[in-house]
């Protein structure tokens, strides 16, 4: 099975159906464990992702967090978000089948806070600078939860 059409096509078949042109097809084992289109506009969930989705229905059909053993087909490089959860997620490898740059003439998705051509810039930015209004409000019984957590789990910081 070619998995990278298989990518484009439920793509283009979102877009068909009035959703935006991005897909996710998640493979183990060369079989697919998941596939999602994107689902923004659908479902109006800014977090309604292809990637995320699809990472959702692997995790759960798999019953772990990790998906380590997989491949992970997007048709785009992937936004901040779905970005930070591939690498949460940890598959072996993703591949994205065009870049911003070659779908720009196209398509963009430009938010109040957020422009793709500035975000990766944005993000490394000391909290205190970023465009999105931010405050710390320190609260030490919001410190406590991770102290418990730690407890629960013999002393150990690290999720298993």
């Amino acid at each position: 099975m070619n998995f990278a059409q298989r990518t484009v096509d439920l793509a283009r078949r979102n877009v068909e159906e009035g959703g935006r042109p991005f897909a996710t097809v998640i493979v183990k084992d060369g079989e697919v464990l998941a596939e999602s289109a994107n689902q923004v506009a659908q479902t109006h969930d800014p977090t309604a992702h292809a990637e995320i989705l699809a990472i959702r229905q692997a995790c759960m059909t798999l019953g772990t967090e990790h998906l380590t053993g997989t491949t992970i087909y997007v048709l785009a490089h992937p936004c901040p978000m779905c970005l930070g959860s591939l690498y949460y997620c940890s598959p072996d490898e993703v591949v994205f089948l065009t870049t911003r740059e070659a779908y720009a003439p196209y398509y963009v998705d430009d938010r109040k806070y957020f422009e793709l051509s500035t975000f990766y810039e944005e993000f490394a930015t000391d909290w205190a600078q970023r465009r999105l209004p931010m405050r710390h409000q320190p609260l030490q019984a919001a410190v406590d939860v991770y102290r418990r957590w730690n407890e629960r789990n013999g002393g150990e910081r690290r999720v298993t």
